[in-house]
């Protein structure tokens, strides 16, 4: 088999190993790397130890050998991606359900697959992705499996928790690109959101159409006796007074108001962004979402979100 892939790959994979960061590695182990990005990218169809072993010149029990050994797989992406980057980011991930029969096989439970809409047994990945916001394009940084429900119990963890200890173990590694981290609705939890807050990060997510929300009383202190007053009424995000938003954008497809609220759930102030989406002028759709920033403009707490679907 003649590889398809452009040389040119090679020699950035090769440019990528030479970095100081790897300079502990062996020259087998850098030449085994090479060789599986390579014919990963180069063969067509299913790729196992296998297929590498039919059609590279190593074989399938080296595979085997070497697949034992960690890869620090994460600053390897890191410098890939600083070199097509631009400077305007956000870390999205999102966990994938990866079908999977075989009982004895490391991680197998039941996990939430969205385009079954259901829970089936199989595998759970976490990907993380960095995601330009200028180019509008996903690169991949890292993916961790999820660990078996009796593992996790055994560290006192359940799904969410998990999920939140791989950000907080890598925030470092992710602030490098961004202070931004963004997830689906699933993960608008406050458990989850303390979590990312205590390492610095902000959270940009969606709300549940129903989160109760209070809007902050700006008037002057009465006086009186007692506690001040600290919220002056509920949002209600199809009956709400638009002179209290911020109008940050207004076009013929949507409309985004935006203002500082409490959140009942997270117990904590948060910036909400409410989008009016319209088609041949009609609305179709009323959004909430939400950044831990208080100082960021609704628009791009809107535009940030809709961006972690490249992923």
């Amino acid at each position: 088999m003649i590889p398809k892939v452009n040389k040119s790959v090679k020699h950035l994979i090769i440019s990528i190993l030479e970095n100081e960061i790897f300079e502990k590695l062996k020259k087998t182990r850098k030449d085994f790397i090479v060789s599986v990005l390579w014919y990963i990218l180069s063969i067509k169809g299913r790729i196992n130890f296998l297929q590498l072993g039919r059609f590279s010149p190593l074989t399938e029990q080296t595979y085997r050998n070497h697949f034992e050994k960690e890869f620090d797989f994460l600053s390897f992406n890191k410098q890939l991606i600083n070199q097509v980057v631009s400077d305007e980011c956000i870390i999205a991930f999102d966990p994938s359900y990866i079908p999977k029969a075989g009982k004895s096989t490391y991680g197998n439970g039941r996990y939430w697959s969205g385009v079954a809409g259901a829970t089936k047994r199989g595998l759970d990945i976490c990907g993380f992705a960095v995601v330009d916001i200028v180019n509008n394009t996903a690169l991949h940084l890292n993916a961790w499996q999820t660990p078996p429900a009796d593992e996790l119990a055994e560290k006192g963890l359940n799904l969410l928790s998990h999920y939140a200890s791989l950000v907080t173990e890598n925030a470092e590694q992710f602030k490098s690109f961004s202070n931004y981290v963004v997830a689906d609705a699933f993960f608008s939890k406050r458990p989850f959101v303390k979590k990312v807050q205590s390492t610095g990060l902000e959270f940009i997510s969606r709300l549940r159409d129903d989160s109760v929300l209070m809007y902050k009383f700006t008037g002057d202190r009465t006086g009186k006796k007692g506690a001040p007053k600290k919220f002056d009424g509920l949002v209600d995000a199809y009956n709400f007074n638009p002179n209290q938003f911020s109008l940050d954008l207004s076009n013929e497809e949507i409309t985004i108001y935006s203002l500082v609220v409490y959140s009942k759930a997270f117990k904590m102030d948060i910036k909400l962004a409410i989008a009016i989406f319209y088609k041949h002028g009609r609305e179709t759709a009323r959004k909430l979402y939400f950044s831990t920033d208080l100082k960021q403009a609704g628009e791009k707490i809107v535009r940030y979100y809709q961006a972690r679907f490249q992923i």
